[in-house]
């Protein structure tokens, strides 16, 4: 069961939860690495424009840097410092206070190095401007452009295929258990009944926004109710969360559908079944989700495996860029899936 929604490594502004436009994660490594290339780069282009051989285009960009680059670091500063405060507004209102915000930091900059430091060799404030204008207009189109083409309709369409395939397992299976108990344990049937469709609700549901993880925790325990049903003793579940933030923002379905593999991979096809363990900590700012499952021979169930491995590492990108990270192994005879992302609290209004 994976999501079919998607959202980027972009934050939705909170009076514009349906937009298109997302305000980029001034606070995102990722986001901040990629306004420094793409600054960097412009102004490269910038130098070798004016001028015609290799070595006059480094020491024009060398001249510009020493001033670009102070500049640039300073507004990313402020922007970081600004975020929280930029989420409240309308995309666009956002945008043009970064931008602007950006102009006054270049502006205040080159009147310190003029009139405090005595900076003569610095071109006219005009011309600064008009270079700075231009940089902050092609970064926000270019941050634009990434979040559309990191949530196109092709992707949501490989997405869907990778949920249709994998939901009428699951729902057989539920099924059959769920029928196994009407007349013998009616109310334990009705109790099955009810997680089946929060489960259903929530895969159906639009899960572009990010969840507690309490949340999902909630979800993955009435998931594995279910599939208990059926395998009864074979299937042992451990939980290690003593230290788990429950408000940490996560995205939806990104742990159930390892628990999915778990059992479909490490329980299902061994006869005594297993134990899977998972733990979910703090070290520093990340959250640390760690689930483990007994590595069962192989019976040509990898792709699925991989399938969806590879969906949850895209929506983790997509919400947190480089932050997050997916990595599994096989350790002491287990296989184990290790989730690290940052730890981002529920942001209210």
């Amino acid at each position: 069961m994976t999501s079919i929604k998607q959202k980027p490594g972009l934050t939705l502004t909170a009076t514009a939860a349906g937009a298109l436009q997302k305000l980029p994660d001034f606070r995102n490594p990722g986001i901040a690495l990629r306004i420094l290339l793409l600054v960097n780069l412009l102004m490269l282009l910038s130098a070798a424009v004016q001028n015609t051989s290799l070595s006059a285009t480094l020491s024009h960009f060398t001249e510009q840097s020493a001033f670009g680059q102070p500049a640039l670091l300073l507004s990313l500063l402020v922007l970081y410092l600004a975020y929280p405060w930029l989420l409240r507004l309308r995309y666009s209102l956002a945008m043009l206070l970064a931008g602007g915000s950006a102009m006054l930091v270049v502006t205040l900059l080159y009147l310190a190095g003029t009139q405090i430091l005595g900076m003569d060799a610095l071109p006219p404030l005009t011309r600064i401007w008009l270079l700075s204008l231009s940089a902050c207009l092609i970064t926000a189109y270019y941050l634009h452009l990434r979040y559309r083409a990191m949530s196109p309709a092709m992707a949501e369409a490989r997405l869907q295929a990778l949920q249709a395939r994998i939901r009428p397992h699951f729902l057989f299976n539920s099924l059959n258990a769920v029928l196994s108990l009407v007349r013998s344990q009616p109310q334990r049937a009705e109790a099955a009944l009810e997680d089946m469709a929060e489960l259903f609700r929530v895969l159906m549901a639009d899960n572009r926004e990010l969840v507690p993880l309490a949340q999902e925790i909630s979800l993955c325990r009435q998931y594995l109710a279910l599939e208990k049903l059926r395998l009864d003793e074979r299937l042992l579940v451990t939980w290690q969360m003593d230290t788990m933030p429950p408000d940490a923002m996560v995205p939806p379905l990104v742990l159930q559908p390892l628990l999915e593999n778990a059992v479909y991979h490490g329980i299902e096809p061994l006869s005594e079944g297993g134990e899977i363990i998972i733990k979910i900590y703090t070290v520093h700012n990340d959250v640390h989700l760690l689930l483990s499952n007994p590595l069962a021979p192989e019976q040509n169930r990898t792709s699925g495996n991989k399938m969806a491995l590879a969906n949850i590492r895209e929506r983790l990108a997509l919400h947190f860029d480089v932050a997050a990270t997916l990595s599994s192994s096989v350790r002491d005879g287990r296989y184990e899936v290790h989730i690290v992302l940052p730890y981002q609290r529920h942001r209210h209004g």
